[in-house]
């Protein structure tokens, strides 16, 4: 009964955190909104979109609106990675190995995707 109360525990906590990481970004995305209409821009020039973590990160700091948009949108798309992540812990501990291994492979297939994808 302990264990159990315990694997309800660690996934209360890792839902509470796809919750935070949800309401997080969506806050980021939301200020970059405000920005970009107060604004009237997006901080770049023409048709420029920023595309590379460097430009991203540079926008951030001089609060364009695209980049803070773009960082929302990639807190978004790392948060159910890290509920991936999580999930191999919470496996381990559960010496669940053949789903530490599946979840494993499957972090492997998302983290080579942003990498080849030029996330």
């Amino acid at each position: 009964m302990n264990e159990n109360s315990e694997i309800q525990d660690v996934e209360l906590a890792v839902s509470r955190w796809l919750r935070v990481g949800v309401i997080i970004s969506a806050c980021v995305i939301i200020l970059g909104l405000i920005l970009l209409f107060v604004r009237g821009e997006s901080g770049y020039p023409g048709e420029f979109y920023p595309h590379n973590l460097h430009d991203i990160f540079g926008g951030l700091i001089q609060f364009k609106p695209y980049a803070v948009i773009t960082v929302g949108l990639m807190l978004l798309i790392l948060t159910p990675v890290l509920r991936v992540a999580i999930s191999i812990w919470v496996f381990a501990r559960e010496g669940d190995k053949l789903y530490v291994i599946i979840t494993s492979i499957v972090l492997v297939i998302l983290i080579v995707s942003f990498v080849l994808g030029k996330a």
